[in-house]
């Protein structure tokens, strides 16, 4: 281990003599301090904290992730092709000492400069909010400035996929189909059943039961807020909807009916407070929503209806967001390293942004798979390049996913919780399986380079 910090030291040391360090931080506090001045919010104090904690963690991230590849490529590339690593090569330390040590001296001047910027946006954001009034600063702290944990409606993926065989067999007997098209036919039926579990038709009521399950114990008295999101079969010429809603205990008659709320716009968040203390002994919050317009109203099972509550504070909340970017960092130095071990400084740089940029491609790239099909991910055809590309694009998109799934600068900026287990989550997906498979290939591929060879060149 000693000599694996002797090499972070020496990366340390490069990148002061260089003064990447220096620049990369003025960078981070004038985007800190710079955005705030320049975009524009909806003028309250929620939308700005919103705004400040979205822009300002973007372009961090952005200049991190850009400068981890630029130093990762350049350091190992350039020691090599300036004839640097043959000096050290020539001691008594392993070469996958070497390329470890190089990681670490990245990832610690990454965990330094994340901190810093991390730390000049918790700042101002406190100082912001320290000078809001009184109400101003509770609406605050219960909506943005705050860990809330989310509980939403039961997972009824069984019973769908239940009902969804039960039709396709009953179709089968009389309209029967070839193999190659059951698939698409069995995700046709399954959209229609999932749709009979999120449609609310005009004039109807749907009830929803949301379990808080062991949260329940500590949420006596705590503020909740409720968040909503529908799809509109038609459009009314306002372009907004009127929602009815009851929410509370009604056995026990414990409930209370919000008065009516008009200007609800479709396919976007809508969240507002309802009163504490309406579960019951179990934990259970019931939900109930009249539709009084003319068109039928669609809360997709995923996100349509989800209740919020306190479950920590914003600091430690705000660290573990940070924490999820850092494994970001670190998957971006070994993807960096891993190309710099075999290709010279200017290809290794263009080799590891051409994997960014597939890596930002990722939702387009799921677009296409579906492209021409009447139904989400069933392909249209059944071609011989579509029995290829696909399962092969649909891997890529698989890898990709697992840095993806995790959304903390999102989660931030609506105040909702990151637990402990998403960042392990993000550790053991990113770092462990993304990023160590990066670096086993930059050390296998950095083992067996020719030195002298490179040298020559």
């Amino acid at each position: 281990m000693q000599k694996i910090l002797a090499i972070a030291w020496l990366t340390w040391k490069a990148a002061l003599r260089f003064r990447l360090f220096t620049v990369i931080a003025a960078l981070l506090v004038l985007a800190v301090v710079g955005l705030p001045l320049i975009v524009k919010d909806d003028g309250t104090a929620a939308g700005f904290t919103q705004i400040i904690l979205t822009y300002t963690l973007s372009a961090v991230t952005l200049l991190l992730g850009i400068s981890t590849l630029w130093l990762s490529c350049g350091s190992l590339a350039r020691d090599i092709e300036e004839c640097q690593i043959q000096v050290i090569a020539t001691k008594p330390i392993a070469r996958w000492q070497i390329w470890l040590g190089k990681w670490f001296g990245i990832g610690s001047l990454n965990a330094v400069l994340l901190l810093l910027a991390g730390a000049c946006i918790y700042g101002l954001l406190e100082w912001r909010a320290s000078r809001l009034p009184a109400a101003e600063q509770k609406e605050l702290r219960q909506q943005v400035l705050v860990a809330r944990g989310l509980a939403k409606e039961q997972n009824y993926d069984a019973e769908i996929d239940q009902e969804t065989e039960t039709v396709l067999q009953n179709r089968l007997k009389t309209s029967p189909v070839t193999t190659a098209d059951l698939p698409e036919v069995r995700q046709q039926i399954r959209e229609q059943v999932k749709s009979d579990y999120q449609l609310v038709p005009p004039g109807y009521t749907r009830e929803w039961k949301i379990d808080l399950g062991y949260d329940k114990s500590y949420l006596a008295g705590k503020p909740m807020q409720l968040r909503i999101k529908f799809n509109a079969a038609d459009h009314n010429p306002s372009g907004t909807f009127v929602g009815l809603w009851q929410i509370g205990d009604p056995e026990a008659k414990k409930f209370v009916q919000l008065p009516p709320m008009a200007g609800l716009a479709p396919d976007t968040f809508h969240e507002f407070p309802i009163p504490p203390d309406l579960y019951d002994s179990k934990g259970v919050l019931t939900i109930v929503f009249l539709n009084e317009n003319n068109a039928a109203l669609l809360f997709p099972l995923e996100d349509g209806m989800q209740v919020l509550y306190p479950q920590g504070s914003f600091t430690l909340n705000f660290l573990r967001a940070l924490g999820i970017i850092f494994c970001w960092l670190l998957l971006l130095a070994s993807i960096g390293l891993m190309a710099a071990s075999f290709l010279s400084f200017p290809v290794a740089a263009f080799f590891s942004m051409a994997l960014l940029a597939v890596a930002f491609s990722g939702g387009t790239l799921a677009e296409n798979l579906n492209l021409g099909s009447p139904t989400p991910g069933v392909p249209a055809s059944h071609s011989l390049g579509d029995l290829i590309t696909i399962p092969l694009f649909t891997g890529v998109l698989d890898v990709l996913n697992l840095a993806e799934n995790f959304s903390p600068i999102d989660a931030l900026s609506t105040g909702r919780s990151i637990p402990w287990s998403e960042l392990g989550r993000a550790f053991g997906q990113i770092v462990g399986m993304l990023g160590g498979s990066f670096v086993v290939s930059g050390i296998f591929f950095f083992s067996r380079r020719e030195l002298a060879t490179a040298q020559n060149q």
